[in-house]
């Protein structure tokens, strides 16, 4: 166990030795200070902290109908047709019916803050899947590619614990870089917006309706989530650069298949088989939302594809490089 221990050290001490891993975390860092003074710039975080905080969801929601009007107004006069499921409509709307939650419940918006902040930048966490597929895909096709492959497989140690040492590396890249984004946000939140609180909470729309829960458990949550999408991808970059040794093809179909997987899924969401497509189950969240994306799929259903997928991506890399005749390298 203290030889798998060595390994896994081994490989993080390559990973952060790099200067392109660093770059990748001044990257990230770059984005969130960004993405704060774009935010603190356009929007106006203090705006409900006064008592006249009714008064000012009462004028943001006539705001959204006139606005909603304009808009109607303007399609019919371009002779195209306005339906309720228009998406600039229902935004609006969506806005309007969490405004009269608030006044119904009598509850006050809580400012903009850092655990706001937090949440919002839980999209970055679509960079940190990219930022670990770079890191998977390399982790073993560099190895053959420079040569280095012998000298790690003429050690007494099996091929076995070799590759599980490198995607536990790899694994343990995607945790880092995820608590990286969480810790910047909640320190760069605090300095541009403040806190607002322990433990604030947030109204949000479950099962087409709102409901008030708290901050910290949402925050947590939408982190959770994430980390199904983020493993899954990354484990099929890891398999790529097992088998085909390139790291670039390893990168390009995971990246090329991480954006256009949910165009995958609503291309064929018609078709029956369309359920086992592996990004169709990969957003648990669609279960807590109560709108899954095809019809008949279950929280259930979708963990247990989800697992298929991970033991065939794994048993793949497992076999190939066990069988990899390497004396050639």
């Amino acid at each position: 166990m203290s030889r798998f221990f060595k390994l896994v050290f081994n490989e993080q001490f390559k990973i952060y030795i790099r200067k392109s891993t660093w770059i990748m975390y001044i990257i990230l860092a770059g984005l969130i200070i960004g993405n704060a003074a774009l935010t603190n710039s356009f929007d106006e975080p203090n705006k409900y902290t006064d008592d006249n905080w009714r008064e000012v969801l009462e004028e943001e929601n006539k705001l959204l109908q006139q606005d909603n009007d304009t808009y109607t107004q303007e399609m019919k006069e371009n002779d195209q047709e306005v339906t309720e499921d228009d998406s600039y409509l229902q935004f609006n709307m969506t806005e309007i019916e969490k405004n009269n939650y608030y006044l119904e419940n009598d509850i006050q918006p809580h400012s903009y803050g850092a655990w706001q902040f937090v949440l919002d930048n839980a999209m970055l966490l679509s960079v940190v899947s990219l930022l670990t597929i770079i890191i998977a895909a390399g982790i073993v096709a560099n190895e053959f590619r420079w040569g280095t492959i012998k000298l790690l497989l003429i050690r007494p140690i099996s091929r076995s614990v070799v590759l599980l040492s490198k995607y536990v590396s790899v694994l343990l890249f995607a945790l880092f870089t995820l608590i990286f984004v969480y810790v910047v946000s909640l320190l760069v939140g605090g300095v541009f917006f403040g806190f607002e609180g322990i433990n604030p909470s947030i109204v949000i729309e479950k099962n087409s309706a709102f409901t008030d829960v708290s901050m910290v458990s949402e925050v947590f949550s939408a982190y959770g989530y994430s980390i199904v999408n983020l493993v899954m991808m990354t484990t099929f970059a890891f398999m790529i650069s097992v088998v085909f040794r390139n790291s670039a093809l390893a990168i390009g179909v995971a990246i090329f298949l991480m954006m256009s997987g949910n165009t995958i899924v609503a291309f064929f969401s018609d078709r029956d088989w369309a359920k086992y497509i592996l990004f169709a189950n990969t957003d648990l969240k669609q279960y807590a939302s109560g709108t899954p994306w095809i019809e008949g799929m279950t929280l259930s259903f979708s963990i247990t594809v989800l697992l298929v997928y991970y033991i065939i991506f794994m048993a793949i890399s497992w076999i190939v490089f066990k069988k990899r005749d390497v004396a050639g390298h």
